[in-house]
């Protein structure tokens, strides 16, 4: 039987998967670009905060949010939740021009995105993304 040699076929499924992997690399590798600021949603970040040992925590987590958005209401809106333990701070929704507004406030120590970690895989008996298997396979 003869076979035909067609200039593009790839016969080995190896190969396929490699020629992918390299573009899907290539394309990850071109930068994207940014919507303008007005454009970008508002996401969770968590603001940290060196507040005076005198100071009311949640008053000054407002005070210092209601300096970026103009009001103690609009502050107490965007606040998700209170830090007064083992840290001083606070969550809010901001957008990036809020964000880089904020870090520019007295007593502000650090803004970070929220992250939300999984502490197990998905589903009963797996650890990311393995399976849990007694006996013999």
């Amino acid at each position: 039987m003869k076979t035909k040699n067609y200039p593009l076929q790839l016969r080995n499924p190896l190969l396929i998967l490699l020629f992918l992997g390299a573009a899907a690399a290539a394309m990850a590798a071109e930068p994207e670009q940014a919507p303008p600021a007005e454009a970008q949603e508002a996401a969770v970040h968590i603001v940290y905060v060196d507040r005076p040992e005198d100071a009311d925590p949640e008053e000054f987590h407002i005070r210092t949010l209601a300096a970026v958005l103009g009001s103690a209401e609009k502050a107490r809106d965007a606040v998700l939740y209170h830090y007064k333990h083992a840290a001083s701070g606070f969550s809010a929704k901001l957008t990036p021009e809020q964000v880089a507004e904020l870090k520019k406030q007295p007593g502000v120590l650090q803004v970070v995105p929220s992250q939300t970690y999984q502490l197990h895989g998905p589903g009963s008996g797996t650890h990311q993304g393995t399976t849990l298997s007694s006996g013999l396979m």
